[in-house]
């Protein structure tokens, strides 16, 4: 009594898909593959070296400083 045979997993299956139909457990499934795949490589991304910090960080910097306003000098003029 205290373990489920195949035939009780079986009925527990048949009404999970006879509630919630094969297309939208198909979703499911996709999106629970996609999620997982991403946190793999997520953990990829994040246990790697980083080769080229620097260079897009400055670049970053420089584009930044070409589009910065100063406010105070055209209220001066």
């Amino acid at each position: 009594m205290g373990s489920f045979s195949i035939w009780h997993w079986l009925i527990v299956l048949l009404i999970v898909v006879m509630v919630f139909g094969t297309k939208k457990l198909k979703n499911i499934g996709s999106d629970l593959g996609g999620a997982v795949k991403g946190f793999k490589d997520g953990m990829k991304d994040g246990s790697a070296p980083e080769e080229k910090p620097a260079a897009p960080a400055q670049q970053v910097a420089n584009a930044s400083e070409k589009t910065t306003i100063d406010v105070e000098a055209k209220q001066k003029n």
